[in-house]
């Protein structure tokens, strides 16, 4: 069979039924996007390195497992799990930052720095707890927007060209979003960080 030919929703088929070759075809076809979509998100070579292939061994238990819908194009389907993975991947890290010793070992940056009372780092790490809750109530193109620029530090035409719309789209995306998190957060009577998203 050749698979060349075949579009990508037959080459799923094809792949679903036994054909590693169709599946070959598909990352053939689409490895250059998704390794772009997650460098973008990640901006390190090796670790995009990583999670394209993380991507497509998701793809394929996904696949295998009967779990694939067939509704929406394979592509958008595929660069939606390479984000994800890439914006778990900036959120685990910026939890967790890496320091590169002299020796080239990396140790977790746990350390604080920090002299703010006791009572300012409650309260800014519940307001940071609070705001990563509000931020998951956003509608979810506005939330993906808000996350890629200020937890993936995106441009906005980068995101503009992750999420496949036009930058006034995604700057819209981002107003309506800080909007709605300034309404939600002056309704909610948590104690919080004025300072955070009041400009």
């Amino acid at each position: 069979m050749n698979t060349v030919q075949l579009n990508d929703s037959a080459l799923v088929t094809s792949y679903i039924a036994g054909n590693e070759s169709a599946f070959e075809e598909l990352v053939n076809r689409h490895k250059s996007k998704v390794y772009t979509t997650i460098l973008l998100i990640v901006k390190d070579t090796y670790t995009a390195e990583d999670l394209l292939q993380e991507t497509f061994v998701k793809a394929i238990h996904t696949m295998k497992s009967g779990r694939y819908n067939e509704e929406g194009k394979f592509s958008s389907w595929i660069c939606r799990i390479a984000h994800n993975l890439a914006i778990d991947y900036f959120r685990r890290e910026k939890r967790s930052p890496m320091i590169t010793l002299e020796d080239g070992s990396n140790v977790f940056n746990t350390l604080s720095f920090s002299e703010e009372s006791v009572e300012s780092i409650r309260i800014k790490e519940e307001t940071h707890a609070r705001l990563r809750e509000l931020i998951q109530q956003l509608p979810a193109a506005q939330k993906e927007v808000l996350i890629m620029r200020h937890y993936a530090d995106m441009s906005f035409q980068e995101i503009a060209e992750a999420t496949g719309v036009s930058i006034n789209t995604a700057l819209g995306r981002m107003r309506y979003a800080l909007i709605n998190l300034r309404k939600k957060m002056s309704n909610d009577k948590t104690a919080y960080d004025q300072n955070l998203y009041s400009s």
